[in-house]
């Protein structure tokens, strides 16, 4: 096979340090936009980029030229850098160290980025350690509860 075809949709959370709630209006927009930037360079093209207070959700694809733990570093790398330079509130910014990464099915995107797109009204009753416990459930995922948050 001459040819290397490949499309993999991949939903991307990742909180802030101690789910510190820091990502408010007006920043919000911007940090989204931002990550949603360092994805298009990466050619990994975004779908959508959403989240609450105090973590991030994102939906995109997974370019073929680049692995899954080098995307999340520059992500989480050059976006904790760029909000640093928004102000004295964010001079203590981090993202948490680890991340959940889960495959989608392309018959499931519009229902991912329906989800992705209503956060602030599923965070009125839901908390970030609540919904990423299912996501881990959903997908079948071992994980050891003390060492899941940071």
């Amino acid at each position: 096979m001459g040819q290397s075809l490949v499309k993999n949709y991949v939903h991307l959370v990742f909180s802030t340090k101690y789910r510190e709630p820091l990502i408010f209006p007006p920043i919000e927009a911007e940090l989204h936009a931002y990550l949603g930037g360092i994805c298009n360079k990466l050619e990994c093209p975004v779908i959508i980029v959403g989240g609450y207070t105090d973590h991030i959700h994102i939906l995109c694809m997974l370019s073929k030229k680049i692995a899954l733990m080098k995307l999340m570093e520059e992500l989480k790398s050059h976006s904790s850098k760029w909000i640093k330079t928004k102000g004295n509130g964010y001079e203590n910014f981090y993202w948490q160290n680890g991340y959940g990464a889960f495959s989608v099915n392309p018959a499931q995107v519009e229902r991912v980025i329906s989800y992705i797109a209503n956060q602030h009204e599923h965070h009125n009753k839901n908390s970030f350690k609540d919904e990423y416990r299912v996501f881990l459930k959903k997908y079948k995922v071992e994980y050891d509860e003390k060492y899941v948050w940071d």
